[in-house]
């Protein structure tokens, strides 16, 4: 334990939680956080204690107890999830969703996002063609199913069958399967990210005010940090309603130790997209706030984010301070069975971030959300120097 940690231990935080594009809603993510505090503290060593889901004028929020030899803390971890955006995106007709999808997709390449991902990450870029080869190549197999009449030289009345025959196997087949990779949620996705680099759309407006306005209430709680984390799609959510309260209010950090941690921080899939301007200066903003500790978690083997770049640097501001960027190794976190089960799903290996250790690592969710260490000692911690509690 370095000096730092062992002088400061946090006694009361207040942690202001932005995940990622999935499907879950405030009392899903009580129940994965639960599940996993519980997975955690018996790697640690230590007894947390996660109270039920509350509502109030902050958003939904849980209160979380733990007791460690470096201490014991108090936090309140509030929920700010977009599943309502979410299902906006999702709960369309099929048509609909392959037509926006493929919309948001043209947007990005003609706003330049597909050159900037290929050469900043060019993982990340295979990622964004992914959804959209693949629903491409169904699309082409399908249209090749009914054209076999054509091809074949048979007379007309054969294409009724063949039409039939197409459709049953793009939707029989090919959407199932596609599920499983969750294909057309990913094409929602990038309408999202489109959305979020725009800022024309009046939902996604009102429901960043809205979180911006929980923000505002929940930073007036008292602690001895305010930590900030963010997963994946909730990286770019996160700065642009951090970066608007600074914008409004710009003492309202004033006297507070803030940590802005970026867990497989996706910011660059939207902030690399000509029309993102609103939400480059809001990164620029927090990098320059001189309360906040900005933290980027990157992990080599995480394909669904930016590894090793400059997130204020790429965001048009190399003058200003950069964020610290801590790399973690996920099978350092999970036994090589459970490794190898997850190694090849890559949107589950995304969520590690987020889950619970099966081992000691030099970085886990509950410990930094909950335990009595300085979040930004996170920042300096190895495998070889990993924390103690």
């Amino acid at each position: 334990m370095n000096e730092q940690t062992a002088a400061n231990p946090v006694e009361r935080r207040v942690v202001l939680h932005f995940p990622g594009f999935e499907p879950l809603d405030p009392k899903a993510h009580h129940a994965r956080y639960t599940r996993s505090a519980n997975q955690s503290a018996k790697v640690w060593g230590v007894n947390i204690d996660v109270g039920g889901l509350r509502d109030c004028y902050a958003g939904s929020y849980f209160d979380v107890n733990c007791r460690a030899a470096a201490g014991k803390t108090s936090s309140r971890v509030f929920v700010y999830d977009h599943n309502q955006l979410v299902h906006r995106f999702t709960d369309k007709s099929l048509v609909r969703r392959l037509a926006s999808g493929f919309a948001s997709a043209g947007s990005v390449i003609v706003q330049g996002g597909l050159f900037g991902y290929f050469r900043h990450a060019w993982r990340f870029g295979l990622f964004f063609l992914f959804p959209f080869a693949l629903v491409l190549l169904a699309l082409a197999a399908s249209a090749l199913i009914a054209a076999i009449p054509y091809v074949f030289e048979l007379q007309r009345w054969h294409f009724l069958w063949s039409v039939l025959l197409a459709i049953v196997f793009f939707h029989s087949f090919f959407l199932p399967f596609s599920r499983r990779l969750h294909t057309l949620h990913l094409f929602a996705d990038w309408e999202l990210a489109v959305a979020l680099a725009r800022l024309v759309d009046p939902d996604v407006l009102q429901w960043l005010d809205r979180c911006k306005d929980s923000v505002r209430e929940a930073l007036r709680e008292d602690a001895d940090e305010y930590l900030i984390t963010s997963h994946s799609m909730g990286s770019s959510v996160a700065a642009h309603v951090v970066g608007m309260l600074l914008e409004e209010e710009p003492d309202i950090l004033d006297g507070k130790r803030v940590v802005f941690v970026t867990l497989g921080g996706a910011i660059l899939q939207c902030a690399l997209l000509r029309s993102a301007t609103s939400l480059r200066a809001r990164v620029r903003t927090i990098a320059q706030a001189k309360e906040v500790f900005f933290l980027e978690i990157h992990c080599l083997t995480d394909v669904i984010h930016f590894y090793k770049s400059r997130v204020v640097a790429l965001s048009g501001h190399p003058d200003a301070p950069q964020a610290s960027i801590a790399t973690i190794r996920m099978r350092h976190m999970l036994t090589k069975e459970h490794y190898r089960k997850i190694r090849r799903d890559f949107l589950r290996v995304h969520r590690q971030y987020v889950l619970g250790s099966d081992m000691r690592a030099a970085f886990d969710f509950t410990l930094i959300t909950a335990g009595p260490l300085p979040a930004a000692s996170f920042a300096t911690f190895t495998q070889d120097n990993i924390a103690q509690v």
